[in-house]
């Protein structure tokens, strides 16, 4: 997937070909990605059916059951080969066993790298840390300074099981516009496992487009991908075109309670990054939105592509892609309450596709007149079957209800000075009206984020 999508996106330096069991890459040999300059990719995987023992010294310095060499001396070997002529290699160990949180190198692995570096270089000869260093040096049969250098470059991608692995996929399928269904997944996989089977060592290009065609996969175009994570890290960071990595800069450490940015970060700092992502993807107009943002990101990731531009954004929700290029017969117009505040010139407007309509109404009438926010009236749009889970049941549903909510308020606002905007609907839709706020007005975007003051203006978007 990887090579197709990097060549179909015309990447700067595209996987050109994929080796399993390569014949010169040592005891790295499982899986070779070969790019057109390097550095190559190595990589030795280890699947166990149990996973209990979990990786740490013990596992990697152990000599295997035969009496041969250790997983880390194997490596190293393989290193030392693949790095002979001062080429750079990108080497990773990848398993579903889970690292082990007590082991003194192992801890300080930098989930987003993969990387032991570089809190693995930190401390002196008699730390806990150097001790393991010296260790491992003493195992991989190298000196410190090499063990470093190995260790720059070699990846330990764990606790990769298949659910893991099933979603990645599923998100890497979709963003190169073929089908991404359970049953695409597995024609996929089986197709590999029969090259593997054939004895094709080199998996070419050429060979997974006529598999696409065979399987009949295709289903739209491939995407550049833009990776925006504030709640977990983004399982397509790695495959991403460009990341927004925001996890550590959302207050709490659970992916529920995150809903707005730890201090010193700041709603403004994270929109800059966000206006900023279109300057940082590969030609073409078409984009998958992955990682995991609450309302306000994604209706600003909406307006930073927004529909003048030409962009086609795509987002998986709930396994279906939703797409702003997707056709519909008919505008779905939302209905409309009206409540009158009487505060100000502005307009304050509730979009509620998912929570009971009078609860979400109330929390924002209570914000307003708690905050003196210089509002006339809340507008409340919900479907007109009424705000529940499932009210929006695909992508030309979503275009067709975010054609229908950008009508009713150009029309509703045409001399307000500004809008004030909150949003209880699925992630997608965000994004889809994002896509198509144009000739509205200078809009401020709540988030919810569950104080006691209940919201808290994020961004400011002009319209």
């Amino acid at each position: 997937m990887t090579l197709l999508r990097e060549n179909s996106t015309r990447a700067a330096n595209p996987v050109i070909s994929v080796g399993v069991e390569a014949d010169d890459a040592g005891k790295l040999d499982d899986v070779v990605l070969k790019r057109r300059t390097p550095p190559h990719t190595y990589t030795q995987v280890k699947y166990a059916v149990g996973s209990a023992t979990p990786v740490n010294e013990e596992y990697l310095t152990t000599p295997s059951p035969a009496g041969g060499p250790s997983i880390l001396k194997k490596i190293a070997r393989a290193w030392r080969t693949l790095s002979a002529d001062n080429i750079g290699v990108d080497l990773a160990l990848v398993t579903n066993r889970a690292p082990d949180p007590g082991d003194p190198l192992i801890a300080v692995r930098d989930a987003r790298t993969q990387l032991l570096l570089p809190k693995a270089a930190e401390g002196g000869p008699r730390s806990q840390v150097g001790k393991a260093r010296i260790r491992w040096a003493q195992n991989a049969g190298l000196s410190e300074e090499e063990l470093h250098d190995l260790l720059s470059c070699l990846r330990f991608d764990l606790s990769r099981d298949l659910p893991h692995v099933q979603e990645q996929l599923q998100l890497l399928m979709a963003a190169t516009g073929l089908r991404h269904d359970d049953q695409a997944i597995n024609d996929g996989a089986n197709w590999v496992a029969q090259q593997v089977r054939n004895g094709h060592r080199t998996i070419t290009l050429d060979m997974v487009e006529a598999a696409v065609d065979t399987l009949k996969l295709k289903t739209g175009p491939a995407r550049a991908v833009l990776s925006i994570a504030t709640l977990k890290p983004d399982l397509m960071a790695d495959e991403a075109d460009h990341t927004i990595d925001w996890v550590d800069r959302f207050e709490t450490s659970s992916e529920f309670t995150k809903r707005r940015p730890l201090a010193p970060s700041t709603w403004a700092q994270l929109q800059e990054d966000i206006e900023a992502a279109p300057t940082h993807l590969p030609g073409g107009t078409a984009i998958s939105v992955t990682g995991s943002i609450r309302l306000a990101p994604a209706f600003l990731t909406g307006t930073a592509f927004r529909m003048v531009t030409g962009a086609d954004l795509a987002v998986l929700q709930r396994g279906r892609l939703w797409t702003t290029h997707d056709r519909y017969d008919t505008d779905w117009h939302p209905t409309v309450a009206e409540h009158a505040i009487g505060q100000g010139e502005d307009l304050a407007v509730a979009v509620n596709m998912t929570v009971r309509a009078d609860h979400l109404t109330q929390d924002v009438l209570d914000y307003l007149r708690d905050q003196h926010t210089p509002v006339s009236t809340l507008l409340v749009l919900t479907p007109p079957a009424g705000p529940k889970d499932g009210s929006i049941p695909d992508s030309q549903a979503a275009n067709a209800l975010a054609v229908g909510i950008r009508d009713t308020l150009r029309r509703a606002t045409r001399t307000t000075p500004r809008i004030h905007l909150f949003l209880a609907c699925p992630m997608g839709l965000a994004l889809l009206l994002g896509h198509r706020w144009n000739r509205l007005r200078p809009t401020v975007v709540y988030e919810d984020v569950r104080s006691a003051q209940g919201y808290e203006a994020a961004f400011t978007v002009e319209a």
